[in-house]
C-alpha cells in the first residue's frame, strides 16, 4: 500500500469539502487579553481574539499567574510522572479539595484534560458496573461518546434535551439493572442549556446514576461559579459533575466530583488516571487560585453576561444571523463550509479579528458557523469593530449573490 498517497488523498478530500482545518499561529500577550500576536509569512500583527474558551480572561489574571510562579519556585516544572509512582503533589490535594467544595461533593479527582476525564470516568463506570446501560444525549461531546464507546456497555441515545424520550427508553430496561444518564449543561456549539431538573426527575424515577458535563459552565454560572447545576440549586441531585480547568478557569486539566466511594472507584480502576503523568504542580496551583478567586468574585461573571448581551444586541441590529440561546455562546450562522472559512479568513486578513470557522463533523453539515465567545475584557470598541467587519462582509456576500442571480 502507498501510505503517503492515501494520506494525501484523504487530506485532499477535506480541502475539496472546505473542511480542512488551519491552525492559526497566535501568541497570547500576557496581561492584554483578548489581544494576541498573529504570526504569518507576511509578518506579525496584533489581532483581537473572539473565539477563546478562556471565557473570563482568567489566564491573564494576576492571582493565577502569581500562584503558578510561586509553585514553580517551590516545586520546579513537572510532576515527575504518575501520581501512583511519583506521588501526589500537595497542590493536587489542594485542588481536589477546592473542586469538591465548589460542587458540594465529598470528593474530586483531577485528570490531564477534560477530554480524558470524560473518557476515563465514563469508560470505567460503564465497563465495571455490571450489565450497565448508558443513556447518552445525542448532542454529547466527542469525549463522552468515546468514553461510552470504550466501556463497551450497552448504549441508548436519547433525543437532545428530551426528558420524555429518555423516560421512554429507560422504561424498557429492567428495574434492577445498572443505568447511567450522561448529558451536558451547556452545549458548546449551539449554546443551549439542558433541563437538568427534568432529567434528574426521570433518572431518579428509574434508579439511574446521573453524569453531568459542566465543562462550558463552570466558573461562569452560579453564585460561586459551580455551573448551571449550582445556579439551579441542583448540584446535590447529580451523582457525577465533570468539568474542566482549561476554559473559564483558564489553566489546564479536567476533573470529576462525586461521592468519596465513586471517586475512589474511578481512581482505582481508570487506566486514563492510573497510567498518565499528572498535572504539573504549577498548573494545579494556578487552577486552584482561579477557582478560589471566582468563588468569591462575581465581578467577572456579571461583566461577562453584560458583554454577551451587548454583542447579541449589536449583531441583531446589524441583521447578522445568530442562533438564539440562553448561554454565553454566540453562534453566527453561515451554513456553508467554504463560505464559513472564507469569512473567517477575511476577518483575520482584512480586519485583524480571529474567529475560527466551525464545520462538520463538529457541527452537522449545513449548520457551519462562526462561534463567537465574548469576554469581560472585550471593549465597546472591540464589539463595534467586530460587528462592522461582519456587516461589511455580509453586504459583500449579498452583492455577490445578486450578481450570480
Amino acid at each position: 500500500m502507498d501510505y503517503e498517497a492515501f494520506f494525501d488523498s484523504e487530506i485532499a478530500g477535506l480541502h475539496r469539502e472546505g473542511r480542512y482545518r488551519v491552525f492559526t499561529d497566535l501568541e497570547r500577550q500576557a496581561g492584554r487579553f483578548p489581544y494576541a500576536t498573529h504570526h504569518s509569512p507576511a509578518g506579525q500583527r496584533e489581532v483581537t481574539v473572539w473565539c477563546s474558551n478562556d471565557y473570563l480572561g482568567m489566564g491573564q489574571h494576576p492571582v493565577v499567574v502569581r500562584a503558578m510562579h510561586e509553585a514553580i519556585e517551590r516545586c520546579g516544572a513537572g510532576a515527575g510522572g504518575t501520581r501512583n509512582i511519583s506521588g501526589t503533589n500537595h497542590y493536587h490535594v489542594l485542588l481536589e479539595q477546592e473542586l469538591a467544595d465548589l460542587h458540594g461533593k465529598e470528593a474530586a479527582l483531577i485528570f490531564s484534560s477534560g477530554y480524558v476525564s470524560n473518557w476515563a470516568a465514563l469508560g470505567t463506570l460503564g465497563a465495571r458496573l455490571p450489565g450497565c446501560v448508558i443513556f447518552s444525549d445525542e448532542g454529547n461531546h466527542a469525549s463522552m461518546i468515546e468514553g461510552i464507546r470504550s466501556s463497551r456497555a450497552e448504549r441508548q441515545i436519547f433525543r437532545h434535551n428530551d426528558p420524555e424520550d429518555l423516560n421512554r427508553k429507560l422504561s424498557l430496561i429492567e428495574p434492577g439493572r445498572a443505568k447511567l444518564v450522561a448529558f451536558e449543561s451547556v452545549y458548546s456549539m449551539d449554546g443551549d442549556i439542558a433541563p437538568i431538573d427534568e432529567i434528574c426527575d426521570v433518572a431518579e424515577a428509574h434508579g439511574a446514576l446521573t453524569y453531568l458535563d459542566e465543562v462550558h459552565a463552570v466558573g461562569l454560572y452560579g453564585v460561586r461559579g459551580g455551573g448551571i447545576s449550582e445556579r439551579m440549586g441542583l448540584a446535590h441531585r447529580l451523582d457525577v459533575i465533570e468539568g474542566t480547568l482549561g476554559k473559564a478557569f483558564a489553566v489546564h486539566g479536567g476533573y470529576i466530583t462525586g461521592s468519596s466511594r465513586l471517586c475512589d472507584f474511578v481512581r482505582s480502576f481508570a487506566s486514563g488516571f492510573i497510567f498518565t503523568t499528572s498535572l504539573p504542580p504549577a498548573v494545579a496551583a494556578g487552577a486552584a487560585a482561579s477557582i478560589r478567586h471566582l468563588k468569591e468574585s462575581g465581578v467577572e461573571r456579571a461583566r461577562h453576561q453584560e458583554r454577551v448581551a451587548r454583542v447579541r444586541q449589536a449583531l441583531d441590529a446589524a441583521d447578522i444571523p445568530t442562533l438564539a440561546n440562553r448561554s454565553h455562546i454566540v453562534p453566527v450562522m453561515v451554513g456553508d463550509p467554504v463560505l464559513c472559512k472564507a469569512i473567517s479568513d477575511s476577518l483575520l486578513d482584512e480586519f485583524g479579528i480571529y474567529v475560527q470557522p466551525i464545520n462538520y463533523p463538529t457541527v452537522p453539515r449545513g449548520t457551519e458557523r462562526l462561534r463567537i465567545t465574548p469576554s469581560p475584557l472585550h471593549s465597546n470598541a472591540d464589539i463595534d469593530h467586530l460587528v462592522e467587519a461582519l456587516s461589511t462582509i455580509w453586504r459583500r456576500i449579498g452583492l455577490h449573490r445578486q450578481a450570480a442571480e
